[in-house]
């Protein structure tokens, strides 16, 4: 990363971060479809499987194609942003083949049995499940508060002393509520803990955690920074680039959590046009925000850009502009959801999020069915919420999509 161009602007940035990485002059990265590499001497060999970087060895270590993902991610979540020395920050980072399996690297390279980990109340669902029923039953203890409530953050880590990584998901998915990471990243720094990120909801293009001093920045790939849901990705990111080359790597390589080439090439194209789609996915989310919140069927809307919003500081402090995911509650509960939701002809039924089309989805049935009900609720995880990424289309044809569906509920 020490000679990663710099430009002025993000898509610049998501379009020419990783041109180099090509050995046939071809103009996009080439699709690097190979189990193994080839090296010209015995020589060569012994100096690539010397290196921390392990490039063109084996495609579970490393690939040109990941690598361009991974420099292309990088350099956006590093945009602008300076190290401690008042350089421009470097950032190490891993493409691995789920969100999940970053996740699961993230977790198990940076804490052991008896240690603890402390997080947020909000979770998507799969990362409550990871630390409930894997990291638990390997001796890992799970604390989850409102991280909110500075008060409570300050509180659980003075009282349990075996905490040693603090994880924040901002935007929290599915309820938005939005933790204030500079905030809570200084409590955690004054007792030299790890803090991580969430980041897949706001993309860095909304959000760069690496500004308030986090340690690692993790996404789904899937969702926004691809936009177009054709393939299953994860990344991890990390500002100690030695860590990141030695054990972070090893847990990465000996679990074989890895991206694949032809995901990887899928997604470095559908970052290029990360900034553009990021803007009308925001611009229609605050209008469909508007229009939901002034509608008689509707109790209650959950997105950051509305003045009600208990988060509406927080967001404005740390985001560029408001997620183009939200969330609300129809007052006729669960079944006007239901109703609802069959009653849509435009936008689509499907979990998931980030797409370049509206996906609705219902998360106590789907993304949090797993999620004992006492839990989601306390969560704010109704039975009725209804769970919206707002995609591209023209706005009037997702409000009257809405407003059809609506009628008579």
């Amino acid at each position: 990363m020490s000679n990663q161009k710099t430009f002025k602007g993000i898509s610049s940035t998501a379009l020419h971060s990783a041109t180099n990485i090509n050995s046939e002059d071809a103009h996009l990265v080439p699709l690097y479809a190979t189990s193994t590499f080839t090296y010209s001497t015995t020589e060569e060999g012994m100096q690539r499987f010397e290196s921390k970087d392990k490039e063109k060895i084996y495609s579970r270590w490393a690939n040109p194609t990941c690598k361009a993902v991974e420099e292309t991610i990088a350099a956006l979540e590093a945009f602008g942003l300076k190290d401690e020395k008042g350089n421009q920050l470097e950032l190490k980072a891993l493409l691995h083949s789920s969100g999940q399996a970053a996740m699961a690297t993230m977790f198990l390279s940076n804490l052991k049995a008896g240690d603890a980990i402390l997080s947020h109340y909000s979770l998507y669902g799969g990362t409550y499940e990871l630390m409930h029923k894997v990291l638990a039953d390997t001796g890992i203890d799970i604390h989850i508060i409102d991280m909110r409530n500075v008060d409570e953050v300050v509180k659980a880590i003075e009282q349990f002393a075996n905490i040693k990584l603090v994880h924040i998901e901002t935007p929290a998915n599915p309820t938005i509520q939005c933790v204030d990471i500079e905030a809570v990243t200084k409590i955690a720094k004054e007792k030299s803990l790890k803090v991580s990120v969430d980041n897949t909801f706001a993309t860095p293009y909304l959000q760069q955690p690496f500004k308030y001093g986090v340690d690692f920045v993790f996404h789904s790939t899937t969702k926004f920074l691809n936009g177009h849901g054709t393939a299953i990705g994860g990344i991890l990111l990390g500002k100690d680039i030695e860590f990141m080359k030695t054990k972070v790597w090893k847990w990465f390589a000996l679990l074989g959590g890895n991206s694949n080439p032809f995901d990887a090439f899928l997604l470095l194209n559908g970052i290029k046009t990360l900034e553009i789609r990021m803007e009308r996915h925001c611009e229609n989310a605050k209008q469909l925000a508007t229009y939901l919140a002034a509608h008689k069927a509707v109790e209650k809307v959950n997105y950051t850009g509305l003045i009600s919003h208990p988060d509406f500081a927080v967001a404005k402090k740390q985001m560029r502009y408001d997620a183009p995911v939200m969330s609300f509650e129809l007052k006729g509960g669960l079944q006007a959801g239901i109703a609802f939701q069959d009653k849509l002809q435009m936008c689509t039924r499907a979990v998931s999020l980030g797409t370049v089309d509206t996906l609705i989805s219902h998360p106590a049935s789907t993304t949090h069915h797993s999620v004992p009900k006492e839990e989601r609720i306390k969560f704010g995880i109704t039975d009725g919420l209804i769970r919206l990424s707002v995609g591209i289309e023209n706005i009037e044809d997702i409000i009257a999509d809405f407003e059809q569906a609506l009628q008579g509920l």
